[in-house]
């Protein structure tokens, strides 16, 4: 007889709960290195690669492929709309994160999701960026905003799961807490 896997929106919950009780039983699972590169081709437009991430000090061998990403600015920034622009690409970053926080937290509680929809938005001002005065390079105001439909949850229960996913996000974390970057310099 063979076991039965519980899957809640789209989510394999013993896995998640078994990964959960991993990570709590040796921390240093939880320790991840993720990669992105980028390669300028003209103008404004860059092509972006993301593959290889390591996983607890080890490399992940998984993606085989690994994915490409295009990024541009619109004309009004000089560029020729070949993709979305790094800003919103951050705006989109925050929006998945979110979205993944959702599904597999209400998974784990017993909440099925039947439709998820987040979305952002982000007030810049792009005159630091372009060497003139300005607030700051970066967004001033980052809004997001969640319509989420369940049918066995209670609105208690979908309040209670949004502050939690906020208060869990990486990249809601990344955005709203001060990282140290380190950029150096390879001259070729």
């Amino acid at each position: 007889m063979g076991t039965s896997v519980t899957v809640r929106n789209g989510i394999d919950v013993d896995q998640l709960l078994g990964t959960i009780k991993a990570i709590e039983s040796d921390p240093g699972l939880g320790g991840f290195t993720f990669k992105a590169t980028s390669t300028w081709t003209e103008g404004t437009h860059s092509v972006g690669r993301i593959q290889e991430f390591t996983h607890a000090g080890v490399q992940d061998t998984s993606r085989s492929e690994g994915f490409t990403l295009e990024a541009d600015e619109p004309p009004v920034l000089l560029g020729n709309n070949a993709g979305p622009n790094a800003v919103e690409l951050l705006l989109q970053a925050l929006g998945f994160c979110y979205a993944t926080g959702y599904v597999a937290n209400a998974a784990a509680l017993g909440l099925e999701i039947t439709s998820l929809q987040i979305e952002v938005e982000g007030d810049l001002d792009a005159g630091k960026f372009l060497g003139l005065a300005g607030p700051r390079a970066g967004f001033t105001a980052i809004r997001a905003h969640a319509r989420v439909s369940s049918p066995n949850a209670t609105r208690e229960q979908l309040e209670d799961l949004c502050r939690h996913v906020q208060d869990t996000s990486p990249v809601r974390d990344s955005l709203a807490a001060p990282v140290p970057v380190e950029t150096t310099l390879q001259v070729v």
